[in-house]
């Protein structure tokens, strides 16, 4: 796990750190093997290239996908205009399993 990371985590609000850390495990659960950096001022994960990041804002955290158009699963929750980049806004913990994020990201990953 990357220390600049982990700080970025530690330096957000209780309930955003409590996101961050769910997602955070998530994503090893589904790619262990991710490389997890810190670039553009936020969590990014990649394996041969990145797949997501995380990002938290006053009101919620996002979990933005690159390759998006993959994605099957709850598309209909992605936001965004970018023709790379697209997220999905989370404002408490529960929403990452109703959401089903963890396949979300399997998904962006085949």
């Amino acid at each position: 796990m990357n220390s600049e990371v982990s700080t970025y985590i530690e330096q957000s609000t209780p309930e955003h750190q409590q996101i961050l850390t769910a997602l955070r495990s998530l994503i090893f659960s589904v790619a262990p093997n991710a490389q997890e950096q810190y670039k553009w001022s936020r969590p990014v994960y990649g394996l041969e290239k990145d797949f997501c990041y995380l990002k938290t804002t006053k009101k919620h955290v996002t979990i933005g996908f690159f390759d998006f158009a993959k994605i099957k699963t709850n598309s209909q929750k992605i936001e965004g205009t970018g023709k790379a980049m697209r997220h999905v806004k989370i404002n408490a913990v529960n929403e990452i399993e109703e959401f089903q994020i963890q396949k979300m990201i399997k998904e962006v990953l085949v």
